[in-house]
């Protein structure tokens, strides 16, 4: 039996471990040590107390996946409730569909007792709001919910090192059976509505016991497009080890194009419990544990390196000071 988390993912994966010392299955153990990062406020890219959207809106995705029987459940862009991962499990559980979004998600995590709060915290509040006061002139920032042209503002503010975010959590139990799990408050200042890959199956986390597992952080648009986690458990499926696997699909990476490219991280447990993780930059750890384990471990994540291209839309709205500066 065990447990392989993001770095972030220290704070709930020793109560992970011990749901499965006490019988109980992959799948709640991810819930349960997730759940414990989605609460705590000193993350700010995990559930409550996370980064908001560019109009201060704090939108939470997740996604669960079963590797035994492989059926999933997510949800994106959810306002209000701070453990997106349980109610995403409950649209695994509770209804003939995978995925809900907005106003759907919401409406469903009410019906199914979770308790609504706002998200938002004084500090990420404030960063945001100094964030949008360097960047964005008075007038605009005055007027931001009713700008027609909010996409062009999008690009002014956001901050390419602040793209990425996310706590995964991978977990074998004594049956063998395998679970992924990912949550995230996404991308600071995002335009409203943005998933990144967290929420999407085969992109930010996947799961087939006969195989593996692995989930990503990072710069979610790359691995919606590479569909990385789904492509790391393919590799495991035609033989290669955990490290291999996750280092070609690493590599893969570099075959994207476009004008936005940044970091990415992956993690990879395989159904012999055998474990990797790979960054795109140093000095990045991740943390795992075993049921014969007094506490996780810290391990370095290996390094792969994936091309970085942030190129400013030239019909992007200017900075406050009407420059034209890259971010």
């Amino acid at each position: 039996m065990i447990v392989v988390a993001s770095s972030n993912g220290v704070v709930g994966i020793e109560d992970a471990v011990q749901v499965l010392r006490e019988g109980g299955s992959a799948l709640d153990a991810v819930e349960a040590g997730i759940r414990l990062v989605e609460a705590n406020p000193e993350d700010h890219s995990v559930g409550y107390s996370g980064y908001p959207n560019l109009l201060g809106d704090v939108e939470l995705d997740a996604s669960i996946m079963d590797g035994n029987t492989m059926a999933a459940g997510a949800v994106g862009a959810l306002k209000g409730y701070t453990y997106a991962i349980s109610v995403a499990r409950k649209v695994m559980e509770k209804l003939p569909h995978v995925f809900l979004v907005g106003d759907g998600a919401a409406r469903f995590a009410g019906e199914m007792g979770f308790e609504a709060r706002d998200l938002l915290t004084p500090e990420p509040r404030q960063v945001w709001m100094d964030r949008l006061q360097r960047d964005l002139p008075p007038d605009v920032l005055s007027r931001l919910r009713e700008q027609p042209d909010l996409w062009k503002w999008v690009e002014v503010a956001t901050d390419p090192k602040k793209a990425g975010g996310t706590v995964n959590f991978l977990a074998q139990d004594a049956d063998g059976d395998i679970c992924a799990g990912a949550s995230t408050s996404g991308w600071a200042w995002k335009y409203p509505g943005r998933l990144g890959d967290s929420p999407i199956i085969g992109a930010g986390v996947y799961a087939d016991s006969r195989f593996g597992a692995a989930a990503c952080t990072g710069m979610g648009e790359m691995a919606i497009r590479a569909c990385t986690a789904h492509s790391i458990v393919i590799y495991l499926k035609m033989g290669a080890d955990a490290g291999g696997a996750g280092h070609q699909a690493m590599v893969d990476l570099n075959d994207l194009e476009g004008p936005y490219l940044s970091d990415m991280n992956t993690l990879v447990l395989d159904r012999e419990g055998n474990h990797a993780g790979f960054s795109s930059s140093e000095g990045r750890s991740y943390v795992y544990m075993t049921e014969a384990m007094n506490g996780p471990v810290y391990a370095p994540r290996a390094v792969v390196s994936v091309k970085y291209r942030w190129e400013r839309n030239r019909e992007a709205a200017p900075s406050a000071s009407g420059s034209e500066n890259s971010i």
